[in-house]
């Protein structure tokens, strides 16, 4: 009988102090768990941000009709639209490859864009103006081997 007694204890405090050892590694894991769900949600939430500070300054910008050239934004929406049309032109006049009758053509819409630019750049801050010579100049420059 006291062999059934004492076995019993022994199972039952063995038990007892295996229960406790398993709810502390099931309190370790469930503490380790939090914490890298919690790391993974921080590093998702950066990616987030970033991803959206990239396609917002993406979307900022203007692609142009010449490769190599893109518009920046302006407070001036029209100024945008005025280097989209002049890139078009640059571009044409880049495709007319000296053909002086297709020039010709192109030297009346080259007027009337000089004549567009006049009325805006004025007003422009000095911000918006450095940005517009930049990009003009980077059209001009790839205008410039044709002619």
């Amino acid at each position: 009988m006291k062999k059934v007694i004492l076995s019993i204890f022994l199972v039952g405090a063995l038990t007892a102090t295996s229960c406790k050892k398993a709810k502390e590694a099931s309190e370790e894991v469930k503490q380790t768990t939090e914490t890298t769900v919690k790391k993974t949600e921080e590093a998702a939430t950066k990616a987030t941000e970033e991803t959206k500070a990239a396609a917002e300054e993406t979307a900022k910008k203007v692609e142009s009709a010449l490769e190599g050239v893109t518009i920046p934004e302006f407070k001036d929406p029209k100024v945008a639209e005025y280097l989209k049309t002049y890139t078009e032109y640059a571009k044409e006049y880049i495709d007319a490859n000296g053909d002086v009758s297709k020039i010709s053509k192109l030297a009346a819409k080259g007027q009337e864009l000089a004549t567009k630019a006049q009325t805006f750049t004025s007003s422009l801050d000095a911000e918006d103006a450095k940005k517009l010579s930049s990009t003009i100049q980077s059209i001009m420059s790839k205008m410039a081997p044709k002619q």
